[in-house]
């Protein structure tokens, strides 16, 4: 073991130290690590012609955590030394108690390298990243005399943990992320309406801020913008849709993926919960979380746990077969972590959460879904979502949808909201299309006040039976 534990941070932390403190902490549980972190973040706002907000944010700190049965405890510090460590032992050993737990083994190391160890908030001048999103604003605003307002923002994080082992086994990870956002408003007699694009992952800036990729988001922003300029009040009832393929798999994320995190199955809170080798979707209805897709925002090489992500199947032809587990609800119910143990920072306590979580396409042309549809909504976009885990309930407001009728897409529509139950839903989908896509990296999630980056995608699907909210017919 080398002496300096935390190499990356140049911390004067003996390793051998912090072992046995860790040690003495976790005597007697059946888990715990300490998770070190830094972190540094970035982002630049350029909006209505000039640079809004500049920010960055630096950060280091520790958690201690010590696990026994159904109860963890957690101590956390910015402070990383020998005595805030030995100041948290006594917190995180309040759940271990006398102790008479058996400490888990560690997890499996790995090889794999999934994205670069790069720093993206090196590497680019700051004065080029501005001019970049100046470029942006004009390009924009040469494209439609109809624009009245231009919004950029450039942002990239760099985040470095290393994860302690009681027997002294230390997992190192470097995650990357950059993501360009791009949103614009229209006006046309006195109507405003607004379209944005965004998009990212675990790489550098430099494919960001190169024309051949921005230019495309502006017009597909602007695109969107007009679009709804000219939508009319969305219909209201109960009708049969058809999603898009990608982004809109954030519907699948938050009514289903939600649903089969194994904390909430092993409580028992779930709509899934006890179903497991149940029939809970259609048939050819296959849904998967993998964390090992390279450079995805999603991705990460090792949970926040140590353990490696994975390709797991979560529904296979319909099929309940997996649930996403931590280290901790998979020791509670007997089977394998699957490498979804996740955490927004190490001030807080890692628990099951998604990655990549997208479904497997089928065989069916997308416009043949369409031409199937006889009275609905074609929902391409989706903004803001939210979902009762206990009902599986989920209510959607979407960005880009259309009214269609016997088949023909016939005017975009404004306002509507798509309302139903995952358990439902799933049960509903009547077609898969053959165009699988994942989302273009821009989604987060949330769970019980922590935020992680996360993966959708799904191909085309017709759901038969949702409610869409909207204004009435």
């Amino acid at each position: 073991m080398t002496d300096a534990l935390f190499r990356p941070f140049e911390t004067a932390l003996d390793a051998n130290a912090a072992l046995s403190q860790l040690q003495t902490a976790t005597a007697g549980a059946d888990d715990g690590e300490l998770f070190l972190e830094r972190s540094c973040t970035e982002a630049i706002v350029f909006d209505d012609g000039r640079v809004k907000n500049a920010s960055y944010n630096g950060s280091e700190g520790f958690g201690l955590r010590a696990v026994r049965g159904e109860v963890a405890g957690y101590a956390h510090s910015s402070e990383i030394s020998e005595a805030a460590i030995a100041r948290c032992v006594e917190t995180a050993r309040l759940a271990v108690g006398e102790g008479g737990g058996v400490l888990a083994d560690a997890p499996a190391g790995t090889n794999k390298k999934l994205y670069t160890d790069e720093n993206p908030l090196d590497g680019i001048a700051f004065a080029a990243k501005v001019d970049t999103l100046a470029e942006i604003d004009a390009f924009a605003r040469a494209l439609d005399p109809r624009i009245v307002q231009v919004s950029a923002t450039l942002s990239a994080s760099f985040q470095e943990v290393e994860i302690m082992r009681p027997d002294g086994a230390i997992t190192r990870d470097a995650r990357p992320m950059a993501r360009l956002n791009i949103s614009v408003i229209v006006e046309d007699q006195g109507r405003r309406e607004s379209g944005g694009v965004g998009g990212g992952g675990r790489y550098l800036m430099d494919g960001l801020i190169d024309p051949n990729h921005w230019q495309p988001m502006v017009r597909e922003a602007l695109r969107v913008a007009l679009v709804n300029l000219d939508a009319v009040p969305a219909p209201a009832g109960i009708m049969d849709v058809v999603l898009g393929n990608g982004w809109p798999g954030i519907l699948l994320h938050e009514a289903v993926g939600h649903g089969l995190e194994g904390d909430f199955n092993r409580k028992g809170a779930s709509a899934f919960a006890g179903l497991m080798g149940q029939q809970i979707a259609a048939k050819g209805v296959t849904v998967l979380d993998d964390g090992t897709i390279p450079d995805r925002r999603g991705s990460i090489t090792v949970d926040d746990e140590g353990t490696p992500s994975a390709k797991n199947v979560l529904i296979d032809d319909g099929i309940l077969v997996g649930y996403m587990q931590d280290r901790q609800n998979a020791r509670l119910v007997g089977v394998e972590p699957t490498g979804n143990g996740r955490r927004q920072s190490h001030a807080h306590i890692p628990m099951p959460r998604m990655t990549n979580t997208y479904m497997l396409g089928g065989d069916t042309a997308p416009g043949d879904l369409v031409a199937d549809l006889k009275d609905g909504i074609y929902a391409v976009g989706f903004g803001g979502g939210q979902v009762d885990i206990t009902n599986g309930k989920f209510v959607f407001s979407c960005t880009e949808a259309y009214r269609v009728r016997n088949g023909i897409v016939g005017e975009a529509v404004k306002g509507a909201t798509l309302i139903g139950d995952g358990a439902t839903a799933m049960k509903q989908i009547r077609g898969i299309g053959n165009d699988m896509a994942l989302d273009p990296g821009m989604g987060s999630c949330g769970k019980q006040g922590q935020w992680v980056p996360v993966g959708v995608g799904q191909p085309s699907l017709m759901i038969g039976g949702l409610t869409v909210g909207g204004s009435a017919t």
